[in-house]
């Protein structure tokens, strides 16, 4: 907890404003698409949802491709903040996430009203609840990175400790997988059934 409240303190509320500006930016793009978006990609119409509706879930094989998705953005963020891109690599995956939560949310609320906002909220309940403490855990440890932490020859402490750090938001992000693979699915097709 007190790696979380180190990083708030450190300027994270800087990502809070590009993900609002990505938000915003999404919600702007589907009004100005709206007709491309909604009509002709299919996206959240009543035809996908009667699909999901009747469909099983193979929970194992949804986990290891959400479980791959999510490593690999956590380990590539990682990655690029060892190096000079570690701030745009933060910043930009910020905007994305914020643009893709704009068309999410507006395209579910301009096709169905308050039902759709409820089931956009069950879509990311509830591995969001873990998912978004690893996002500002990482940007933390990101921060630490591109702002000055120095590993010298001999010096395994620190490396072992942003190591650490590191094991521990890919283990939140684990956990975060195990329910959007085995509880939310079920969650979500309970909804849909009486939606």
């Amino acid at each position: 907890m007190r790696f979380l409240e180190r990083g708030a303190r450190s300027g994270q509320g800087k990502y809070l404003t590009f993900f609002v500006v990505g938000l915003f930016a999404g919600f702007f793009i589907l009004n100005i698409g709206k007709s491309i978006l909604l009509e002709g990609t299919g996206l959240f119409d009543e035809y996908t949802l009667y699909q999901m509706k009747y469909m099983t879930v193979d929970s194992s094989a949804l986990f290891c491709y959400v479980f791959r998705r999510r490593i690999i953005w956590v380990l590539g963020v990682a990655l690029a903040a060892t190096t000079y891109l570690g701030p745009a690599a933060c910043v930009g995956s910020t905007l994305w996430y914020g643009m893709s939560a704009g068309v999410f949310l507006a395209s579910l609320a301009v096709r169905y009203g308050l039902k759709g906002i409820m089931l956009a909220v069950l879509c990311v309940f509830p591995q969001y609840l873990l998912y978004i403490p690893a996002a500002l855990a990482l940007f933390a440890w990101c921060e630490g990175i591109f702002r000055g932490t120095r590993f010298q020859e001999g010096d395994r402490s620190t490396v072992m400790r942003k190591a650490g750090q590191l094991a521990g938001v890919c283990l939140v992000v684990t956990a975060g997988c195990l329910l959007e693979g085995y509880l939310n699915p079920y969650l979500l097709l309970g909804y849909l059934k009486i939606f």
